[in-house]
């Protein structure tokens, strides 16, 4: 379907859906199954954090900054998900779909900038444990969860508003969401300008972040080396939980790069859709699990919470 200038198209389709008959129920249920326990995961997380004064310190500001985020991209992608998986049709507007590609992107960027303001939290308790206070205080904590937000927020913005201004010559992406690199590669027009400001962007916000995550965790661990192993117990319990959302968020991002830069149409249909899917659903259910489950701060604070509920519906029977 395209416009009277015949050019720029008015919906684009998403081909990389298939008709699986009456199973597309079955498809449907599991995906909002999913959806839900993202919800529901990651508002535990926010609300105990909220809630319980004791953890009113920036670590656990940072991760429900975390969960937040989970639920924006989870926000920007399921609704629209599950309405296709249910649809013979497979269309969405060009506003829609540029919608969606900002807010997939920020909670990419979002994501990577978090996780690089955790480690460097993580870095000043560890390794400077005397002016950790005076480092992380509340001023500095707020101007890191604004910068974490807001300059991804910038950066994809100005991606996406230089995408829209592209004359296209066709409106086929062969993916089950909107994606800007799809969308660019339908330009008629040399996009090279465009190819270098989505570079650029893609270095700031997740390169870099990658590049001082991995540095910061240098400097943690030679710190440990030189320290008691009742030490380095300690540190690893609090590093633990960050170390593997990272590791699981990287794995899966460095997969969705790979399958959109390098020829994702010769890759088989069914390999392609998990990739695509992999660092929108692992990382929303992965990282309230994570920190829920390992730091014994949160998971008391949320044991004590449904044992008082647990209490309270004894009582009323």
């Amino acid at each position: 379907m395209k416009s009277n200038n015949s050019l720029n198209p008015v919906y684009f389709q998403l081909t990389l859906f298939a008709d699986y008959g009456p199973l597309r129920y079955l498809f449907f249920s599991l995906c909002l199954l999913i959806y839900m326990t993202i919800i529901s995961a990651n508002l535990v997380i926010i609300l105990t954090v909220c809630l319980e004064k004791s953890l009113h310190q920036p670590m656990y500001m940072f991760i429900s900054c975390l969960s937040f985020n989970s639920l924006y991209g989870s926000a920007g992608f399921f609704p629209r998900f599950l309405m296709d998986i249910l649809s013979d049709t497979h269309l969405i507007s060009r506003p829609s779909c540029f919608v969606q590609v900002y807010i997939i992107y920020t909670y990419v960027s979002c994501e990577m900038t978090i996780l690089s303001i955790m480690a460097y939290d993580r870095l000043v308790a560890i390794c400077q444990p005397l002016h950790y206070h005076s480092k992380m205080t509340n001023r500095m904590v707020r101007n890191l969860i604004i910068f974490a937000w807001f300059y991804p927020a910038f950066l994809v913005g100005l991606c996406v508003y230089i995408t829209v201004q592209l004359t296209l010559c066709g409106n086929k992406l062969n993916t089950l969401y909107c994606s800007n690199w799809l969308v660019v590669q339908l330009s008629c027009r040399d996009s090279t300008v465009l190819s270098f400001t989505a570079l650029s962007s893609a270095m700031t916000t997740v390169f870099i972040p990658l590049f001082f995550v991995t540095y910061t965790y240098l400097q943690i661990l030679l710190v440990c080396r030189r320290s008691s192993s009742e030490f380095r117990g300690k540190a690893l319990q609090t590093c633990l939980p960050h170390i593997v959302t990272f590791l699981t968020y990287s794995f899966s991002l460095f997969c969705e790069i790979v399958l959109t830069r390098f020829e994702g149409d010769k890759i088989n249909s069914i390999i392609k859709v998990i990739l695509s899917l992999e660092y929108l659903i692992i990382p929303p259910i992965n990282n309230p699990l994570v920190y829920g489950l390992n730091l014994p701060q949160i998971r008391e604070v949320i044991f004590g919470f449904f044992k008082t509920c647990k209490m309270c519906l004894v009582a009323k029977i």
